[in-house]
């Protein structure tokens, strides 16, 4: 049996009270908040006086740039004939601003070079078909 006083023995009786926790029944876990809680309102005091500047936001959000992944202007074959040049017989779909060609519509009976980003099974066919060939274009 040990023969040193306990803690506890200075706990004991009116003097010490609330033990270093206040009232009786008081002793509540983070009355202030817990960390740097409070910081703009109840330790607001504190924070502008000892840490000016710790709130708030500066300078511009960068937003990361997502570009529009389905854009794809399509144009039919009946249609492409109007953009082929006379000396060359060359269609640069894509710089007409066409990426895809589709395969509604008829060719004439002349070899023509179309250059685009996608084409259709049957576009393929029909230009192919006339003596022309598709080139792909990034």
């Amino acid at each position: 049996m040990p023969s040193r006083p306990r803690k506890t023995r200075k706990l004991w009786g009116h003097v010490s009270y609330g033990h270093g926790h206040g009232c009786i029944g008081k002793r509540r876990k983070h009355p202030g908040g817990r960390g740097n809680g409070g910081g703009l309102h109840h330790h607001r005091i504190n924070f502008d006086k000892y840490h000016p500047g710790y709130s708030g936001k500066v300078g511009m959000r960068h937003y990361p740039l997502k570009r529009n992944q389905s854009f794809c202007p399509a144009i039919n074959l009946g249609k492409l004939w109007t953009l082929v040049s006379e000396q060359t017989r060359v269609n640069a779909a894509k710089r007409s601003g066409y990426y895809k060609v589709l395969g509604k519509g008829k060719l004439p009976k002349q070899p023509v070079i179309v250059k685009a980003k996608f084409f259709s099974r049957r576009a393929q066919e029909k230009i192919k078909g006339v003596g022309g060939t598709c080139v792909l274009a990034a």
